[in-house]
């Protein structure tokens, strides 16, 4: 591939800002030099699926291995790993989901806090009495695999029916397709602020406020949205929302994920995972199980707290840039990457599946190609690393913090390289690379 011609120079009309100036004016720079060197990466282009590590994790993770394992040993526990499940959850509320204190904990896994979450819920409306059952649960169906797969089950669980939205592709949940399913029978509406595929960005607000005109709860899937776009939990009117800290959160493979339960719906929830960390009194070893007050109800096991050392490092860093810049600087890179795309890749076909208005998406772009599958582990093999998502989307994300604008070119370049070395020649095999 690295062989392979050059696409053809933009257009004389081109009014898009060359990539180097771009990265010299960029006021967020200076933090690429924050993040851990990968060698032999021509472009990281997935940053959305799993954020680059810090040094300074590298170096945090030995002093803790050191000094607060190492050292302090079980005396830890008492000194800060017992409420860092709910101090962090505080830090990340405050840094990037506006939350208020007391509504957001760090524990488990997207899934396993989708499941708590879900069915809390559930039960909780289901037996508020009067009028009609809610018996439905509605999510759309292009929505992440967990989330309808934890729908499903649910509603297997529970004998519950479940209400899918037919929604567009590229843009996602409108308001009119949500009004359609909603009704006095809804409990529950899951929805993700970011289209995982598409990058679509939803109206939190306005389609939580059509659920809440229905009478039904709403939680937000925030995992591609978390650390990329301005949230407002509170300001927003959430219900309850779940995401994961290893995309723009930077936590690291693994990491633990998020839960927000807005204050005035925690008395009512009891999540089904009933563990000694969600105990009333931890230390106990009460004969029956008694719930805690708060956010704490809503941990089961031992919290994973090597897991959460990335992401308080992260959270720092984040802070210091601030989310209104990480969201400016994002908008640009998806813009140069949607006109770039404009200019080079569509006389070969290739189209472009996300929003073009920057209000409207979120922090990746995806576009469609039937190459993609194919090209996808040549590219990586070239060093340009993307992600393919069924059944032809070539995921560009870039993380505003750790890319640049001439990463993102030299990836893109390499993408044209391979789309029109395919088009002329279909399961070619690159320098370097292997056949499809």
């Amino acid at each position: 591939m690295v062989d392979a011609p050059a696409p053809a120079p933009a257009p004389a009309t081109s009014t898009r800002p060359d990539a180097r100036v771009l990265d010299e004016i960029d006021p967020l720079a200076e933090h690429r030099a924050a993040f851990v060197p990968a060698e032999g990466v021509v472009a990281y282009l997935d940053g959305n699926s799993l954020g680059r590590p810090l040094r300074a994790t590298a170096e945090r993770l030995q002093s803790f291995i050191a000094e607060e394992w190492g050292t302090r040993l079980i005396r830890s526990w008492d000194d800060r790993w017992f409420e860092l499940p709910l101090t962090l959850g505080d830090r990340l509320g405050s840094v990037v989901l506006g939350a208020a204190p007391g509504q957001t904990v760090v524990a488990d896994s997207t899934t396993v806090l989708l499941y708590k979450l879900i069915r809390a819920a559930v039960d909780a409306t289901s037996s508020a009495g009067g009028g009609a059952p809610r018996d439905e649960l509605v999510i759309d169906a292009g929505n992440f695999p967990t989330d309808r797969f934890v729908i499903e089950g649910v509603a297997a669980e529970r004998g519950l029916r479940v209400r899918w939205i037919d929604a567009d592709p590229v843009h996602g949940v409108a308001a009119h397709r949500l009004r359609e399913v909603v009704h006095e029978r809804t409990a529950l509406v899951v929805l993700s602020q970011v289209d995982y595929r598409s990058g679509a960005l939803l109206d939190v607000e306005e389609l939580t406020a059509i659920a809440h005109q229905a009478g039904a709860l709403v939680l937000w899937d925030l995992c591609h949205s978390a650390g990329a776009v301005p949230i407002e939990l509170d300001g927003w009117g959430v219900d309850l929302a779940v995401g994961c800290s290893y995309k723009y959160l930077g936590g690291g493979p693994g990491a633990p994920a998020f839960a927000y339960v807005a204050a005035r719906h925690q008395d009512r929830l009891l999540q089904p995972i009933q563990g000694w960390m969600g105990a009333a009194d931890v230390f106990a070893m009460a004969d029956a199980y008694q719930p805690a007050v708060g956010m704490r109800r809503f941990l089961s096991g031992t919290p994973p707290i090597v897991g959460m050392l990335p992401l308080e490092d992260s959270l720092t860093l984040i802070e210091s840039a601030g989310v209104a810049a990480i969201r400016e600087k994002s908008e640009a890179l998806t813009t140069f990457a949607i006109s770039w795309a404009d200019e080079h890749l569509a006389g070969s076909g290739v189209r472009v599946m996300t929003p073009r208005d920057p209000a409207r998406r979120g922090g990746h772009v995806t576009l469609g190609h039937p190459s993609f599958r194919e090209i996808t582990p040549l590219l990586w093999n070239a060093g340009v690393i993307p992600d393919f998502r069924h059944p032809d989307g070539l995921r560009i994300g870039v993380a505003p913090l750790s890319s640049g604008f001439a990463e993102l070119e030299r990836g893109l370049i390499r993408i044209a390289e391979a789309v029109h070395r395919w088009t002329a020649s279909p399961g070619f095999t690159p320098p370097g690379g292997r056949p499809s």
